[in-house]
């Protein structure tokens, strides 16, 4: 169309033929935008159902992506919250410990025995009894005929001396 123009310029004679082709022209253009108006409402329903399609599809995509991001997300900060609280504790034994020995070192400088060296009377003290008891033991059998033998003999001499007043006996631990 453009060429045809083109050469009816040139001519410069044939002036109403250049408007009648410039007519014949925009007449083919009006009928294009037509033609391309009717086919769009024709299309129309069925492009915009399309696009309905498409973005639900994308919407659909978009949000488990989403959910995947969050669950990452939220997966990730459950274990820095563990780490972080296995990393306090720990700190804080530490700091117990810490506690625990400057108050064991002031104790022994102001002479409170610790529980070890209380553990160790004790286990000394357990020793000493089962010795005591096991030597206790021996001699008592051999020293129980002798004595037998001796409380009729004193049982004599007491009869002739006046009865002392003897002392409340104490009872044992």
């Amino acid at each position: 169309m453009v060429k045809k123009l083109q050469k009816m310029s040139a001519d410069k004679k044939s002036s109403p033929q250049l408007s009648g082709a410039v007519k014949e022209s925009a007449q083919q253009i009006w009928l294009a935008g037509l033609g391309a108006f009717s086919k769009a409402q024709e299309e129309g329903g069925k492009v915009f159902e399309t696009l309905v399609k498409e973005g639900l599809s994308i919407q659909r995509k978009t949000q488990a992506v989403a959910e995947e991001k969050i669950s990452t997300a939220t997966n990730k900060m459950a274990t820095m919250a563990t780490d972080i609280t296995s990393k306090a504790g720990t700190q804080w034994d530490k700091l117990e410990n810490i506690f625990e020995e400057r108050v064991a070192k002031a104790l022994n400088k102001l002479g409170v025995p610790s529980a070890k060296d209380v553990e160790a009377l004790i286990t000394r003290i357990d020793e000493l009894n089962k010795n005591v008891q096991k030597m206790g033991a021996k001699p008592a059998a051999s020293k129980a005929a002798p004595r037998a033998a001796a409380k009729p003999a004193a049982g004599k001499t007491a009869a002739r001396k006046p009865a002392a007043k003897r002392a409340p006996a104490r009872k044992s631990a």
